[in-house]
């Protein structure tokens, strides 16, 4: 899957995704027959996938993290499933924090890994197979929603009120994963992020299908000591203008924003120029919890870098508190439904 997104997939549609959209028609018939795929592997305890219409990131990681401390809250043992995107390892993989490198695994799974037991797998149902072995009596899906392995029995679907789905069109014309009406049978429920408008149709849609719809914004934690101080931010994840935004809800003054493509390993020359700039500039530094993992363990003046920097951490804040709560129970039931199901065919 594409990590660094063409910018015109986020604008009006324009000659090129008219011009890719032959390809679109294609890929979006091998996604949605995939989707619709019947026989799914059914692990033993209950799958929950938060996933997202479009490519790049909508929140869900964050989502995943809060939906693991709500299921640790109810004395569960979560376990978060990943393919360990941007990492090297192509093996089933018990993520270890204090031994792996976002290199290896992925820096999303490093930050799930800090949370709860996390396992990496390119092939999904082994992933599952792995966390049920470790002792997982849920299991949390990062992603995955479209892949059609494993038999899910809560689809959370993440979107950013103010991206959206881009401008509408299927890879490689646009971000859409897989035909949104097909996407709307298999999830149970849309999260609605920030306070844009861009999801609203698409809200508006769910709720006629009788799909859930909740509420929540990324919230900061704390203040990272960044009110009304200068700052040289950069970022490697999918929009980072938000992080920008976050940065302003904080009261910092972004002098300069130095994006970068999501998962984007920065190279020793571009360590050098971010610790340069700053200082000729007179400015802090300020960058994500997913950048900070990705410079852990690096070469040359990496560390320098890390140490130097604000990490600015966000959570995933439900509107109503009980909505985590509400998505593990739906899962719990539905999983032993199946299961009752399943018992009463043998």
């Amino acid at each position: 899957m594409v990590s660094d997104a063409p910018p015109f997939w986020w604008t009006k549609a324009d000659w090129r995704a008219w011009g890719l959209l032959p390809f679109s028609f294609i890929y979006g018939r091998v996604a949605g027959w995939r989707m619709g795929r019947k026989r799914r592997h059914a692990p033993p305890v209950p799958v929950v996938c938060v996933g997202n219409f479009t490519v790049g990131g909508a929140g869900k990681t964050p989502t995943a993290l809060t939906l693991a401390r709500a299921a640790k809250a109810k004395g569960l043992k979560p376990g978060f499933l990943s393919r360990g995107y941007g990492g090297s390892l192509d093996v089933t993989t018990v993520v270890d924090t204090h031994h792996h490198r976002a290199g290896d695994v992925g820096d999303e799974p490093l930050l799930l890994a800090q949370e709860a037991l996390t396992v990496i797998s390119r092939r999904r149902v082994a992933g599952a197979e792995r966390l049920v072995k470790e002792g997982a009596d849920i299991i949390i899906m990062d992603d995955g929603f479209q892949s059609a392995r494993l038999v899910v029995d809560f689809a959370l679907v993440v979107i950013d009120t103010v991206r959206g789905i881009g401008n509408g069109h299927l890879v490689p014309s646009g971000p859409v994963r897989a035909p949104i009406t097909i996407q709307m049978r298999h999830l149970d429920a849309i999260l609605k992020v920030g306070n844009g408008n861009a999801a609203d149709r698409l809200v508006r849609q769910a709720a006629r299908a009788g799909k859930a719809v909740m509420v929540a914004a990324l919230k900061p934690k704390g203040d990272a000591g960044l009110a009304g101080k200068r700052v040289l931010a950069f970022a490697g994840i999918a929009d980072p203008f938000k992080f920008q935004r976050t940065l302003e809800g904080l009261g910092a003054v972004v002098a300069e924003l130095r994006p970068f493509p999501d998962h984007h390993h920065l190279t020793d020359d571009e360590v050098d120029a971010l610790l340069a700039d700053a200082d000729k500039q007179g400015l802090l530094l300020a960058t994500t919890a997913k950048d900070i993992v990705r410079l852990a363990g690096g070469h040359g003046r990496s560390a320098e870098l890390a140490g130097r920097c604000h990490v600015v951490e966000v959570e995933m804040a439900f509107d109503d508190p009980q909505a985590p709560a509400y998505v593990l129970d739906r899962a719990i039931e539905a999983c032993r439904a199946r299961k009752l199901k399943e018992k009463s065919k043998a």
